[in-house]
């Protein structure tokens, strides 16, 4: 009998790893470039939610828990860095790593993002794969994350 235990594969006691897909919220009025961006983060493993909008994108933030929110700073209905201090503020999304994709330019805007509580910038028209391996590098940070950011098997 002690023969045929010593045969059975041993059962690890750490705990499975489950693999999350990550989501990133996508706040930018320009409703072709976040079509275009939401389709290739798709490919790329991520879900994604968009709006077009501050006031929605905040609802959207506080209600989807996303991973990493890339925001616009010039939005119909607020000022970008405002919605990027109320995330910030917030004890639903202040974890949640925030980059900013805007044409905006001028002299001290960097710096005003990260005073707003931004962790990246990026100014348009953008390199995509700049801009993800920011998310990836993003999620990284804020979660302490080690592995694909994508949630896909490695």
């Amino acid at each position: 009998m002690s023969a045929d235990l010593a045969t059975l594969p041993r059962i690890s006691s750490r705990p499975v790893e489950v693999r999350k897909k990550h989501t990133v919220l996508i706040i930018d009025d320009d409703d072709t470039l976040s079509e275009v961006l939401s389709h290739r983060l798709k490919q790329q493993g991520f879900r994604t939610v968009a709006a077009y909008s501050g006031k929605t994108g905040l609802k959207q933030a506080r209600a989807q828990f996303p991973s990493a929110i890339i925001l616009d700073l010039a939005l119909p209905d607020a000022d970008g860095l405002s919605i990027c201090v109320q995330l910030a503020d917030s004890p639903e999304t202040c974890t949640t790593p925030i980059i900013i994709l805007s044409g905006k330019e001028g002299p001290g805007l960097v710096r005003s993002c990260r005073e707003a509580g931004c962790h990246y910038f990026l100014r348009k028209p953008y390199d995509p794969s700049a801009l993800l391996v920011l998310i990836r590098q993003a999620i990284r940070d804020a979660n302490g994350w080690v592995g694909d950011p994508a949630g896909r098997e490695e």
